[in-house]
């Protein structure tokens, strides 16, 4: 694991193999890494504690009784613990932050072999066998970025070309 000093509130799934995933296995490595475009981690005060956001924080209407709110959703928590990467359904939830439905999903699809409880977080491992369930329904829940973000993107990139 690589030792930053500075710990960075926002990190991309790059960045977060960068520091975490020496020991992940290149296929982990390669379906984390479908996330990139659409998401981005944050975390609070552990820094081996990240929640999925979607890049851009979109707001989603939910209806709470008779309220309707906008809120932003986050599609789960990753966690390392001695180089292993867990899951966990116990995501930040605030007045602006809500747990997308897929989190429950992934969570109780996988399976409670090596489970582990952290800090009063129940952790299920993912690996090679189910990594790719868990990135796919995180793909399907998580919307694309829209053209907006891609065109300032596409224009960050080209300035940095530029110079």
């Amino acid at each position: 694991m690589r030792i930053n000093n500075r710990r960075k509130k926002r990190i991309s799934i790059k960045m977060f193999i960068e520091e975490f995933g020496e020991n992940f296995s290149e296929h982990m490595k390669k379906r984390l890494m479908e996330l990139d475009v659409r998401t981005l981690l944050t975390r609070k005060d552990k820094s081996n504690v990240l929640d999925i956001k979607h890049v851009e924080h979109a707001k989603h209407k939910i209806a709470d009784g008779l309220k309707e709110y906008e809120k932003e959703y986050v599609y789960g928590q990753l966690v390392v613990v001695e180089d292993v990467l867990y899951f966990s359904n116990d995501c930040i939830e605030s007045d602006e932050i809500i747990k997308s439905h897929v989190v429950d999903e992934i969570y109780n699809s996988l399976s409670d072999e090596g489970m582990l409880c952290e800090e009063g977080k129940n952790l299920k491992i993912i690996n090679d066998s189910n990594v790719d369930y868990t990135i796919d329904n995180i793909l399907k829940a998580c919307p694309q970025v829209s053209e907006k973000y891609v065109n300032i993107v596409k224009e960050m990139i080209s300035r940095a070309e530029n110079k």
